[in-house]
């Protein structure tokens, strides 16, 4: 994990680090990127890496956090849900969706990133920080879920549970697949409206 001296470095400091480690995941994903190279790059010494981070498996999986949660911030806050019936909810999600990989088409680097965690996603030195990301993501499933079934957009003959593990599937293979078939820009709103669409199909009212 990271350690709390980082957060002690000064900002110019961390984001000489943060870059480096960005520009060396996304180029050559996590398994061939070298340590050596990030700390070259970074102007810092071995010693002072692992001052900061336990290895190359936490950085990874700091840098990787950190650049996901910028990307949602610039997207900004989900919209309404509750306004529109069901054809207004799913419309906004799809909306909220759209802008998202939009957002992460027009970045190469992050993209090359996200393949490179979809890559390990399967790794036992993983196998936290993945189960800490959906866990983070489990508060706004749920309220998305209540609003859907109030508006009578989500079915409620099902538990909450069995709604939210189907979804949190068909999501992980739709990202997967964005990411990998990487779409045109132009592609994206029909692809899009049809990944939604198939998820709505399974758990629409």
């Amino acid at each position: 994990m990271v350690r709390p001296r980082f957060a002690k470095l000064p900002s110019a400091q961390q984001q000489a680090i943060l870059r480096s480690a960005l520009d060396e995941f996304a180029a050559h994903g996590f398994r061939d990127a070298s340590l050596n190279r990030v700390i070259e790059a970074a102007g810092i010494s071995k010693g002072s890496m692992y001052y900061y981070f336990d290895g190359k498996e936490d950085l990874y999986t700091y840098v990787t956090r950190t650049e996901f949660e910028g990307l949602f911030a610039s997207v900004g806050p989900l919209p309404e849900l509750e306004h529109g019936g069901a054809d207004g909810f799913w419309a906004a999600l799809e909306d909220y969706y759209l802008r998202l990989m939009t957002a992460l088409a027009a970045s190469p680097q992050l993209a090359a990133l996200l393949r490179g965690w979809v890559a390990v996603s399967k790794n036992p030195a993983f196998q936290q920080a993945m189960g800490e990301v959906e866990q983070a993501t489990l508060p706004w499933i749920e309220q998305a879920l209540s609003t859907g079934q109030r508006v009578g957009a989500v079915r409620a003959d099902l538990p909450p549970t069995l709604l939210i593990a189907v979804i949190l599937g068909m999501g992980e293979a739709m990202d997967m697949w964005l990411v990998a078939q990487q779409p045109d820009a132009d592609a994206l709103p029909e692809l899009i409206g049809a990944l939604v669409s198939m998820i709505r199909g399974a758990v629409g009212a």
